[in-house]
């Protein structure tokens, strides 16, 4: 599959002194996405890279959030856009439709994922070897499937993301892993937990597991709690598990990268 050169359109403002953030419009083959990053650092002091994987709502405001809360932690992040053109669903049909697409062609799955870590690692405050990825949800999923698929990733945090999907590790794979689950999330059963963590333990990848006792599924999504309610979901926001669990990531990354 052909890969073309990220085309940028940057509309950028410095949200800190060290931070600056910006709109980019790259392609995967003939189709258009829409990704956005927040930069800290410079080609004389250059920092690791993180990709962030929206959940099955696709690339919206919440993605860009986390992205600008990892260049405060330091980080170089970039949001990316796993539907093309910056789709978003608003209904849960729609998000289910979207993700089932994402997922139904592997490679293509890859690509998309693969040239938002290509285009980061351009970046001239981007260190190309210190690049690790997190996601939410579907995109807990994402970069989980990604890390076990071989990709050039040092760390990869997944906050209540799917797991069913995690059969097999490729060989080369060497990401180590930091998967947060809600202990309470009826969307991730425990076979599907056993599962993985059988095929992550065959794998011999490192991994710490975590499961947060009394939250449930999107526990880190502030508008989860309104959207579960709205359409009869088990999501819920949980402040408490949301904010141990960034502290968790924080720490992992810096560990890790």
């Amino acid at each position: 599959m052909r890969i073309l050169l990220p085309i940028l359109f940057l509309f950028s403002f410095v949200s800190c002194s060290s931070v600056t953030t910006k709109d980019v419009d790259y392609q995967v083959g003939e189709q258009n996405f829409k990704g956005y990053m927040a930069l800290n650092g410079s080609a004389d002091d250059k920092r690791p890279g993180i990709v962030v994987v929206h959940e099955w709502w696709g690339h919206n405001d919440y993605a860009r959030k986390r992205a600008d809360q990892l260049a405060d932690l330091g980080y170089n992040a970039i949001a990316l856009d796993m539907y093309g053109d910056g789709k978003t669903a608003e209904h849960p049909k729609d998000a289910m439709k979207f993700s089932k697409q994402a997922f139904s062609n592997p490679k293509l799955l890859k690509a998309k994922f693969n040239a938002a870590v290509e285009l980061l690692k351009k970046q001239e405050s981007v260190d190309s070897e210190r690049i690790g990825a997190i996601g939410y949800c579907f995109g807990g999923a994402v970069v989980l499937f990604n890390a076990t698929q071989g990709a050039d990733l040092k760390a990869v945090v997944s906050f209540h993301g799917s797991l069913g999907g995690i059969k097999t590790v490729k060989k080369g794979s060497t990401a180590k892993l930091l998967v947060i689950n809600g202990a309470d999330d009826p969307l991730v059963s425990k076979e599907d937990i056993k599962s993985f963590k059988n095929v992550i333990r065959d794998s011999k990848l490192s991994m710490k597991f975590v499961n947060l006792p009394g939250a449930t599924h999107a526990f880190t999504n502030p508008a989860a709690t309104e959207k579960g309610k709205k359409f009869n979901l088990p999501l819920a926001y949980n402040e408490k598990a949301d904010k141990e669990s960034w502290e968790m990531m924080r720490e992992f990354l810096q560990n890790t990268l």
